[in-house]
C-alpha cells in the first residue's frame, strides 16, 4: 500500500503546469485505482489534451461524501527555486516541490485512503474527483459538473482539498474577470481635438471603477466574515498607445471584480456598460461614428458560503475538531459544486502561504495528520444514516 508521502512524490514528478496537458497524471491515478479494483470515468476537454477523473467506490445509491482536488500546478518560470520544482525533496520535515501544498498534498492523502475506504463496511459511497485547469478560473471542472447534475446519485457534501492547514473554511469570495477594449480615431496630436483619444477615455472607466469599488467598501456594504470585508474592484492590466505624437486609437484594460458571495460582479459591468453607453460613446461619436467600448468576459467562479448549521459544516467540524469555520482570501471550485446542489467546505493540508512561490512546501506532519482525518471519515461514513 502507497503512503501520501510516496504518491505525493509520484505526483509533483508530473509537470502539470496549467498550460500543460494532465494525462500523464491521470493516467498515473487511473492505474493506481485499477490496481485496487475501482473503477473510474474521464470526462475530456474538447481537445482530449486534458481530463476530469471522477470515481465512486462503497455502496450503490444517492449521497455520500466527495473528496475534490484539482491537478494543475501555476508555473515555476521567473522563480528562484533551490531544489527541483518537479521533484519531491525532503528538508527537516518539510517536503518540496510545487503542487505539494497547491493541492497534490491532499490527492496523494485522497489517494492513500482508497485502500482503507475499500476495507470498511461503508453506509454510504465515496466519491473521488481530480479536476483540470482549476489555477486559470476553475474552467475544467465544469465538464465534470455537468455529468454530476445530469445524474440522480450526486453526493450530499463535497470536501475541496485546498490547504488550509486542516482548518475548517466555509467561504470566500466570487471572481470576475473582464476586458474592456476601447476603440478611439487616431491622429496627429497636434490636432488632438480631431481624434478621440482611446487612453482617456479608458482612464474615465478606470476612474469609475474605482468610484465603485469605494462605494462597495462602505460600511453598510461588509462582511466582517471575510478579508478585506467587502467587493473589491481593480485594474490589473491596460495596453494602449504607439507613439507621444499619435492620439491612440486602442486602448484595452483588464479588471477583476472580488465578490462577498451576496453580491453580484455582473452588476459592476453592467454599471460600467451603462456609464460606457450614456456618457463616454456619444462624446466619442461627436467626433467619430466609428469608435467602440466593448466588454469581454476573460473568467469568473462563484463565492462560497456554507451555512454553519449545514450538514457540511457539522461534518467538517466533527472530523477537524473545531467550530472555528472561517473564510479563505484565495478561490475554488467549491461555489460551483455548491450551484448544482453539492454543499461544499474547503479543507486540506498544507498553508497557501507556501502555494504559488519558489521553494513551495507541506509538512510530513501536515500530510499525516490529513491520512488521519480522511480514516476518521471512513469511520464516520460507516454509521448508518
Amino acid at each position: 500500500m502507497m503512503t501520501s508521502r510516496k504518491l505525493l512524490e509520484q505526483l509533483v514528478a508530473f509537470d502539470t503546469t496549467s498550460r500543460e496537458s494532465n494525462l500523464a497524471l491521470i493516467d498515473f491515478v487511473c492505474r493506481y485505482l485499477t490496481e485496487l479494483g475501482v473503477s473510474y470515468e474521464l470526462i475530456h476537454n474538447a481537445e482530449r489534451s486534458k481530463a476530469n477523473l471522477y470515481a465512486r467506490l462503497g455502496p450503490a445509491g444517492r449521497g455520500g461524501v466527495m473528496l475534490s482536488g484539482h491537478s494543475d500546478v501555476v508555473p515555476v518560470d521567473g522563480q528562484n527555486w533551490s531544489v527541483p520544482p518537479f521533484a519531491l525533496t525532503e528538508r527537516e520535515g518539510k517536503l518540496y516541490g510545487r503542487g505539494t501544498a497547491d493541492m497534490k498534498g491532499f490527492i496523494a492523502c485522497m489517494l492513500a485512503a482508497v485502500p482503507h475506504f475499500l476495507a470498511q463496511p461503508l453506509a454510504q459511497p465515496l466519491h473521488l474527483a481530480i479536476s483540470y485547469d482549476e489555477e486559470v478560473g476553475c474552467l475544467g471542472v465544469r465538464t465534470l459538473l455537468d455529468v454530476l447534475s445530469a445524474r440522480p446519485e450526486k453526493p450530499d457534501i463535497c470536501i475541496i482539498g485546498e490547504p488550509t492547514e486542516l482548518q475548517p473554511v466555509l467561504g470566500h469570495k466570487g471572481k470576475l474577470g473582464v476586458r474592456c477594449e476601447v476603440q478611439g480615431a487616431a491622429c496627429h496630436s497636434a490636432w488632438a481635438p480631431l481624434g478621440v483619444n482611446a487612453i482617456e477615455y479608458a482612464a474615465k472607466l478606470i476612474h469609475h471603477l474605482t468610484l465603485t469599488g469605494q462605494r462597495l467598501a462602505a460600511p453598510q456594504y461588509q462582511d466582517a466574515r471575510f478579508d478585506p470585508p467587502f467587493t473589491t474592484v481593480q485594474t490589473g492590466v491596460i495596453r494602449g498607445g504607439l507613439a507621444l505624437n499619435i492620439v491612440p486609437a486602442d486602448c484595452s484594460f483588464d479588471f477583476e471584480v472580488r465578490t462577498l458571495p451576496q453580491d453580484d460582479a455582473q452588476e459592476v459591468v453592467r454599471d460600467l456598460e451603462r456609464y460606457a453607453q450614456h456618457e463616454l460613446l456619444p462624446q466619442m461619436h461627436a467626433v467619430n461614428r466609428d469608435t467602440t467600448i466593448r466588454f469581454h468576459p476573460l473568467s469568473s467562479y462563484p463565492g462560497l458560503y456554507t451555512a454553519e448549521q449545514s450538514a457540511a459544516a457539522r461534518l467538517i467540524a466533527r472530523l477537524t475538531g473545531s467550530e472555528a469555520f472561517s473564510t479563505v482570501a484565495f478561490g475554488t471550485e467549491g461555489g460551483l459544486f455548491n450551484q448544482i446542489g453539492i454543499p461544499s467546505v474547503v479543507c486540506g493540508p498544507g498553508s497557501m502561504a507556501q502555494g504559488h512561490k519558489p521553494d513551495e512546501y507541506i509538512t510530513l506532519e501536515q500530510l499525516n495528520a490529513c491520512d488521519a482525518l480522511l480514516r476518521r471519515l471512513a469511520a464516520w461514513m460507516c454509521q448508518p444514516a
